[in-house]
């Protein structure tokens, strides 16, 4: 599958310091749509809201998985790398055996992951500071009833992170 790519057209700049936790994001999220068996749609958009229906397996049976993954500049050449990005991969394809989810195509999702810290590479921080990466997958479809759901969406979302126990969580 290919990988469609709409850039914000008017990105803001990089945060320079005070990234806390979880508290910033890049212009940019990855999106996959799950529908009537397969995978679709693969694209990186501008980061915004998710609009779900109220009805949403996701919120009436916590169908749902996220993953968490860091990436890190090289102070001698400003080259990003991630951390173990294969490991956390099939820890999320475990997770999704375990929730009677899909899972989603390795290959795929670490082209991904490339893509999208490419395209906001000017987000990544200097160490000890790093880019967290947080792979989700919610349950999309309507209606109430005790069963696994036939739509899905997973999605990548990034951003910047001092470190996790400096100042508490927040």
């Amino acid at each position: 599958m290919t990988i469609a790519i709409q850039r914000h057209p008017n990105p803001p700049a990089p945060p320079t310091k005070d990234f806390g936790f979880g508290q910033i994001f890049t212009p940019h999220i990855f999106k996959l749509d799950y529908r009537e068996g397969s995978w679709r749609s693969p694209r990186i958009e501008p980061y915004g809201p998710i609009t779900l229906d109220p009805s949403c397996k996701v919120f009436h049976y916590g169908q749902e998985i996220f993953e968490g993954m860091k990436a890190y500049k090289n102070p001698r050449d400003g080259s990003v790398h991630m951390f173990r990005p294969d490991k956390n991969i099939r820890r999320f394809n475990v997770s999704c055996g375990r929730m009677c989810m899909p899972p989603v195509d390795e290959a795929l999702f670490l082209e991904a992951l490339e893509l999208l810290i490419d395209l906001d590479r000017a987000w990544v921080p200097v160490s000890p500071e790093a880019l967290y990466i947080r792979p989700t997958m919610i349950a999309t479809q309507r209606g109430l009833g005790v069963k696994a759901s036939t739509e899905y969406q997973f999605f990548i979302i990034v951003g910047p992170v001092g470190s996790y126990f400096a100042r508490g969580i927040s």
